[in-house]
């Protein structure tokens, strides 16, 4: 972990940004799904193919009847299918070629909705933990993406830092959802451009290959 002071900060999702994951999400929330129907908390008919799998968790504690042992169960799923998707995980392209770079020029954090300590032995096991100066994980949030709890976890983190000078590069929408809520600026990295619009994201710039990211950061826009 670092612990120099940049004036700029960069947010990075971790699955399909930084990694290529193998995670079966499709499986995630359907098994989520299967556990709030099975604990009445859910409707049997609900389409659940159109929320992820943090919408799914959160729409049981809004209710207010999701019990200790169920949301339990519900992470223990979560975590297997976790476990499976990021063993042997490979790093997308350039991302060690653009990360030793970019630490020379801000603060760089990672935020996933995984837990912490698997997203730190992933990092860990590609070789590019060292980077960062926080990797945040599911328990440090109060909700998943795309809440932005995550995002304000890490401003907290860097008082001196403001927001308009951070930037969140992910490729999903709920990254973008969870930049938008923070007040941030989100960069999309292989996004699929119609979920984007559909929830409402507009990123600053659409990227297919993380070596674009350093024509897209503001503060080396205003050096040039």
């Amino acid at each position: 972990m670092r612990e120099k002071k940049y004036s700029y900060g960069i947010i990075f999702d971790m699955d399909n940004t930084l990694l290529q994951s193998a995670i079966d999400f499709t499986k995630m929330k359907r098994s989520v799904f299967e556990l709030l129907v099975d604990d009445g908390l859910c409707a049997p008919n609900l389409d659940w193919h159109s929320h992820t799998a943090s919408q799914l968790i959160e729409m049981a504690r809004q209710s207010g009847k999701l019990k200790q042992e169920t949301e339990a169960r519900i992470w223990d799923a979560v975590t297997e299918c976790e476990k499976q998707g990021m063993h042997g995980a490979q790093l997308e392209p350039y991302v060690p070629e653009v990360l030793a770079e970019l630490c020379e020029d801000c603060h760089l954090v990672v935020l996933t909705n995984n837990a912490c300590i698997a997203a730190q032995e992933a990092l860990k096991e590609t070789g590019i933990g060292h980077y960062f100066d926080h990797i945040v994980g599911r328990e440090q949030m109060t909700a998943l993406k795309p809440s932005a709890s995550g995002v304000y976890y890490v401003l907290d983190h860097y008082p001196d830092v403001p927001a308009e000078n951070w930037m969140f590069v992910g490729d999903s929408w709920i990254d973008g959802k969870a930049a938008k809520e923070g007040n941030i600026a989100f960069i999309a990295y292989k996004g699929n451009r119609n979920q984007m619009e559909k929830n409402e994201v507009y990123p600053v710039a659409h990227i297919e290959d993380m070596r674009e990211l350093m024509d897209s950061l503001m503060w080396r826009k205003e050096q040039v």
